[in-house]
Order: C-alpha cells, then sequence, then structure tokens
C-alpha cells in the first residue's frame, strides 16, 4: 500500500471523489504543508498557518496507478486558479502535490509538462509540487463530510 495527498480546494468533495477510484482503500481529508503543528479548521480559516487543506489517500498501486490518481487530481479541480477553488480563496485552497518518493515527484511533474504541452487548461498550471510533510487530520465532523449528510458532491 502506498500514500498520496492532495490539495485541490475544498476537502469535502474531492475526499468524495477520490473515494470512488477502485484501488483507492482509504481517504482522510486534512491539514498539511504549514507551519505549526495540530492546527485546527479554525486556524486553517485564518489563511495564516500556511497549511492547505487536503485528501490523503492510501492505495493499492496493483490497482490504481499514481498516474491515475494524478490524472483524477487535475480532473477534480482547476489548477490555474492560484490559492483558490470557485468562491473558496485562500492559501489554504492552492493546487498541491505532496509527493511521498522520488518517483511521485517524477510523476507529477511529469503530468504537469505533460498538459501544459497539450495546452489542456487555457492558462498555466500554478499546482506546487513539494515533499509531505506532517499530515494533521482534521476534525471527525470532516472527515466523510459529504456521505455524512447524504450528498453526493460539492462541486461548483
Amino acid at each position: 500500500m502506498e500514500k498520496a495527498t492532495f490539495g485541490a480546494g475544498c476537502f469535502w468533495g474531492v475526499e468524495v471523489e477520490f473515494s470512488r477510484i477502485p484501488g483507492v482503500l482509504e481517504t482522510a481529508v486534512g491539514y498539511e504543508g504549514g507551519k505549526f503543528d495540530n492546527p485546527t479548521y479554525k486556524d486553517v480559516c485564518t489563511d495564516a498557518t500556511g497549511h492547505a487543506e487536503v485528501v490523503e489517500l492510501t492505495f493499492d498501486p496493483a490497482k490504481v496507478s499514481y498516474e491515475q490518481l494524478l490524472e483524477a487530481f487535475f480532473s477534480l479541480h482547476d489548477p490555474t486558479q492560484l490559492n483558490r477553488q470557485g468562491p473558496d480563496w485562500g492559501t489554504q485552497y492552492r493546487s498541491v502535490v505532496f509527493y511521498h518518493s522520488p518517483e511521485q515527484e517524477a510523476a507529477a511533474k511529469r503530468v504537469i509538462e505533460k498538459l501544459a504541452a497539450e495546452k489542456k487548461f487555457s492558462k498555466p498550471i500554478v499546482t506546487q509540487v513539494v515533499p509531505a510533510q506532517s499530515f494533521w487530520r482534521a476534525e471527525e465532523y470532516h472527515q466523510k463530510y459529504l456521505e455524512k449528510r447524504g450528498l453526493a458532491s460539492c462541486h461548483i
């Protein structure tokens, strides 16, 4: 089993979409990339902690490749928007890949280069590709948030 961590705006809808992919065994929403330990949602919402809202996945690489997860990631949000997704703005909503190995880093950069060469988006991709740091699991009420409320998605 391997880990993958992605920030693509508000984590609720992103978690739902990743959990639907065969081979993704577990999802958790949380915070990563910030300045201090154990942030709360209230802390992160101040846009002063440096954390991004992320989804951490545990996946079986025999059933789904990291490249397939990257393809899903880039289809789930607009990677050309700097520090925002739709009506949500702030660095906590940035587009970011937190890689867990040199292979993941290379794959993320390769996919970004491919999307740019194909002119998949009308503007430059601003997705950060940075080493995984401490993942801080969000409060329990955020886990499977939409599922708990009987909602299929919250995409704009």
